[in-house]
């Protein structure tokens, strides 16, 4: 067991935290859960609710697997007819950012209303995440500046998430590990990011759409050498059971107060309102 100090917040960034894990779903379910969880933070129904400067978590899967893209990514740089074929959803995220092929992962999203700023919010979940990867022997760190390509400097996988890190980032051994973005409505924050378990992640080579002269090989190499999945860390890879559990343990220690889980039918309730028969879910 390592052992070693934990470190919460001076004065609590949230007034009460929550998680929940909707399972798995198809692309276009995940993105319009996210979309209309923002907007009930936004409009604060998720407040009426579960109170004033509250946080949720949500974890879940993607069935069957998918592209994700970002909010204003060119959708030409997908091949779109491949990824029907192979039965690959193409989505695009609320968030920014670039594509991200969601196979063998672990994802999250993040909702907060909060005035904090975007990049403290951003620091702090990751910090969270960090923490969770290092009970299971990781020691991962925050990037500091974005990874380059060796050579020119410039990457040949431009629309691929993890071919390139921003600060705050979580990596290991200089190569990205948790690939985050955030959309911000008021006080209301959305931030969802993915921690691949296999090196699947860099099959998104596979999909972009390139030129014929173009290699795909070669794309894929440097996807997976900028890139690292937790296969390749850890001698046995934790399942998401394991992992939500060690997340949510991190967020209580990080915040310094205790989480409250949800059930998929209550946030179905905050985003559509009380289904005619059944009892209104009480604030745990």
């Amino acid at each position: 067991m390592i052992r070693y100090n934990f470190l919460t917040t001076v004065a609590p960034l949230f007034s009460a935290l929550y998680f929940v894990d909707t399972g798995h779903g198809t692309g276009a379910e995940n993105m319009e859960c996210d979309r209309l969880l923002l907007e009930a933070f936004s409009d604060g129904r998720f407040q009426d609710r579960y109170g004033e400067g509250s946080a949720l978590w949500r974890l879940y899967g993607w069935r069957p697997h998918a592209i994700s893209l970002g909010y204003s990514q060119d959708a030409s740089a997908i091949d779109a007819l491949k990824c029907q074929h192979e039965g690959i959803d193409v989505v695009r995220r609320p968030t920014g950012g670039r594509a991200v092929l969601h196979a063998d992962e672990f994802t999250y999203s993040f909702f907060a209303d909060s005035p904090e700023p975007n990049a403290e919010l951003y620091r702090s979940v990751h910090e969270v995440i960090r923490l969770a990867l290092l009970e299971l022997g990781v020691d991962a760190e925050f990037c500091r500046s974005a990874l380059l390509s060796r050579g020119s400097g410039r990457s040949s996988l431009p629309a691929a998430c993890f071919s390139a890190s921003a600060r705050h980032e979580l990596q290991v051994m200089g190569r990205k590990l948790v690939g985050s973005a955030q959309r911000r409505s008021g006080r209301a924050l959305l931030q969802h990011g993915s921690l691949p378990l296999s090196a699947r992640h860099g099959d998104l080579s596979d999909y972009i759409a390139v030129p014929e002269t173009d290699c795909s090989g070669s794309m894929k190499q440097e996807l997976l050498r900028k890139a690292v999945s937790l296969e390749e860390i850890l001698p046995r890879c934790p399942g998401h059971n394991e992992l939500a559990e060690r997340l949510k343990d991190a967020a209580e220690r990080h915040y310094g107060m205790r989480a409250a889980v949800l059930g998929s039918e209550e946030i179905d309730e905050v985003i559509h309102g009380p289904v005619p028969g059944r009892p209104l879910s009480r604030n745990p």
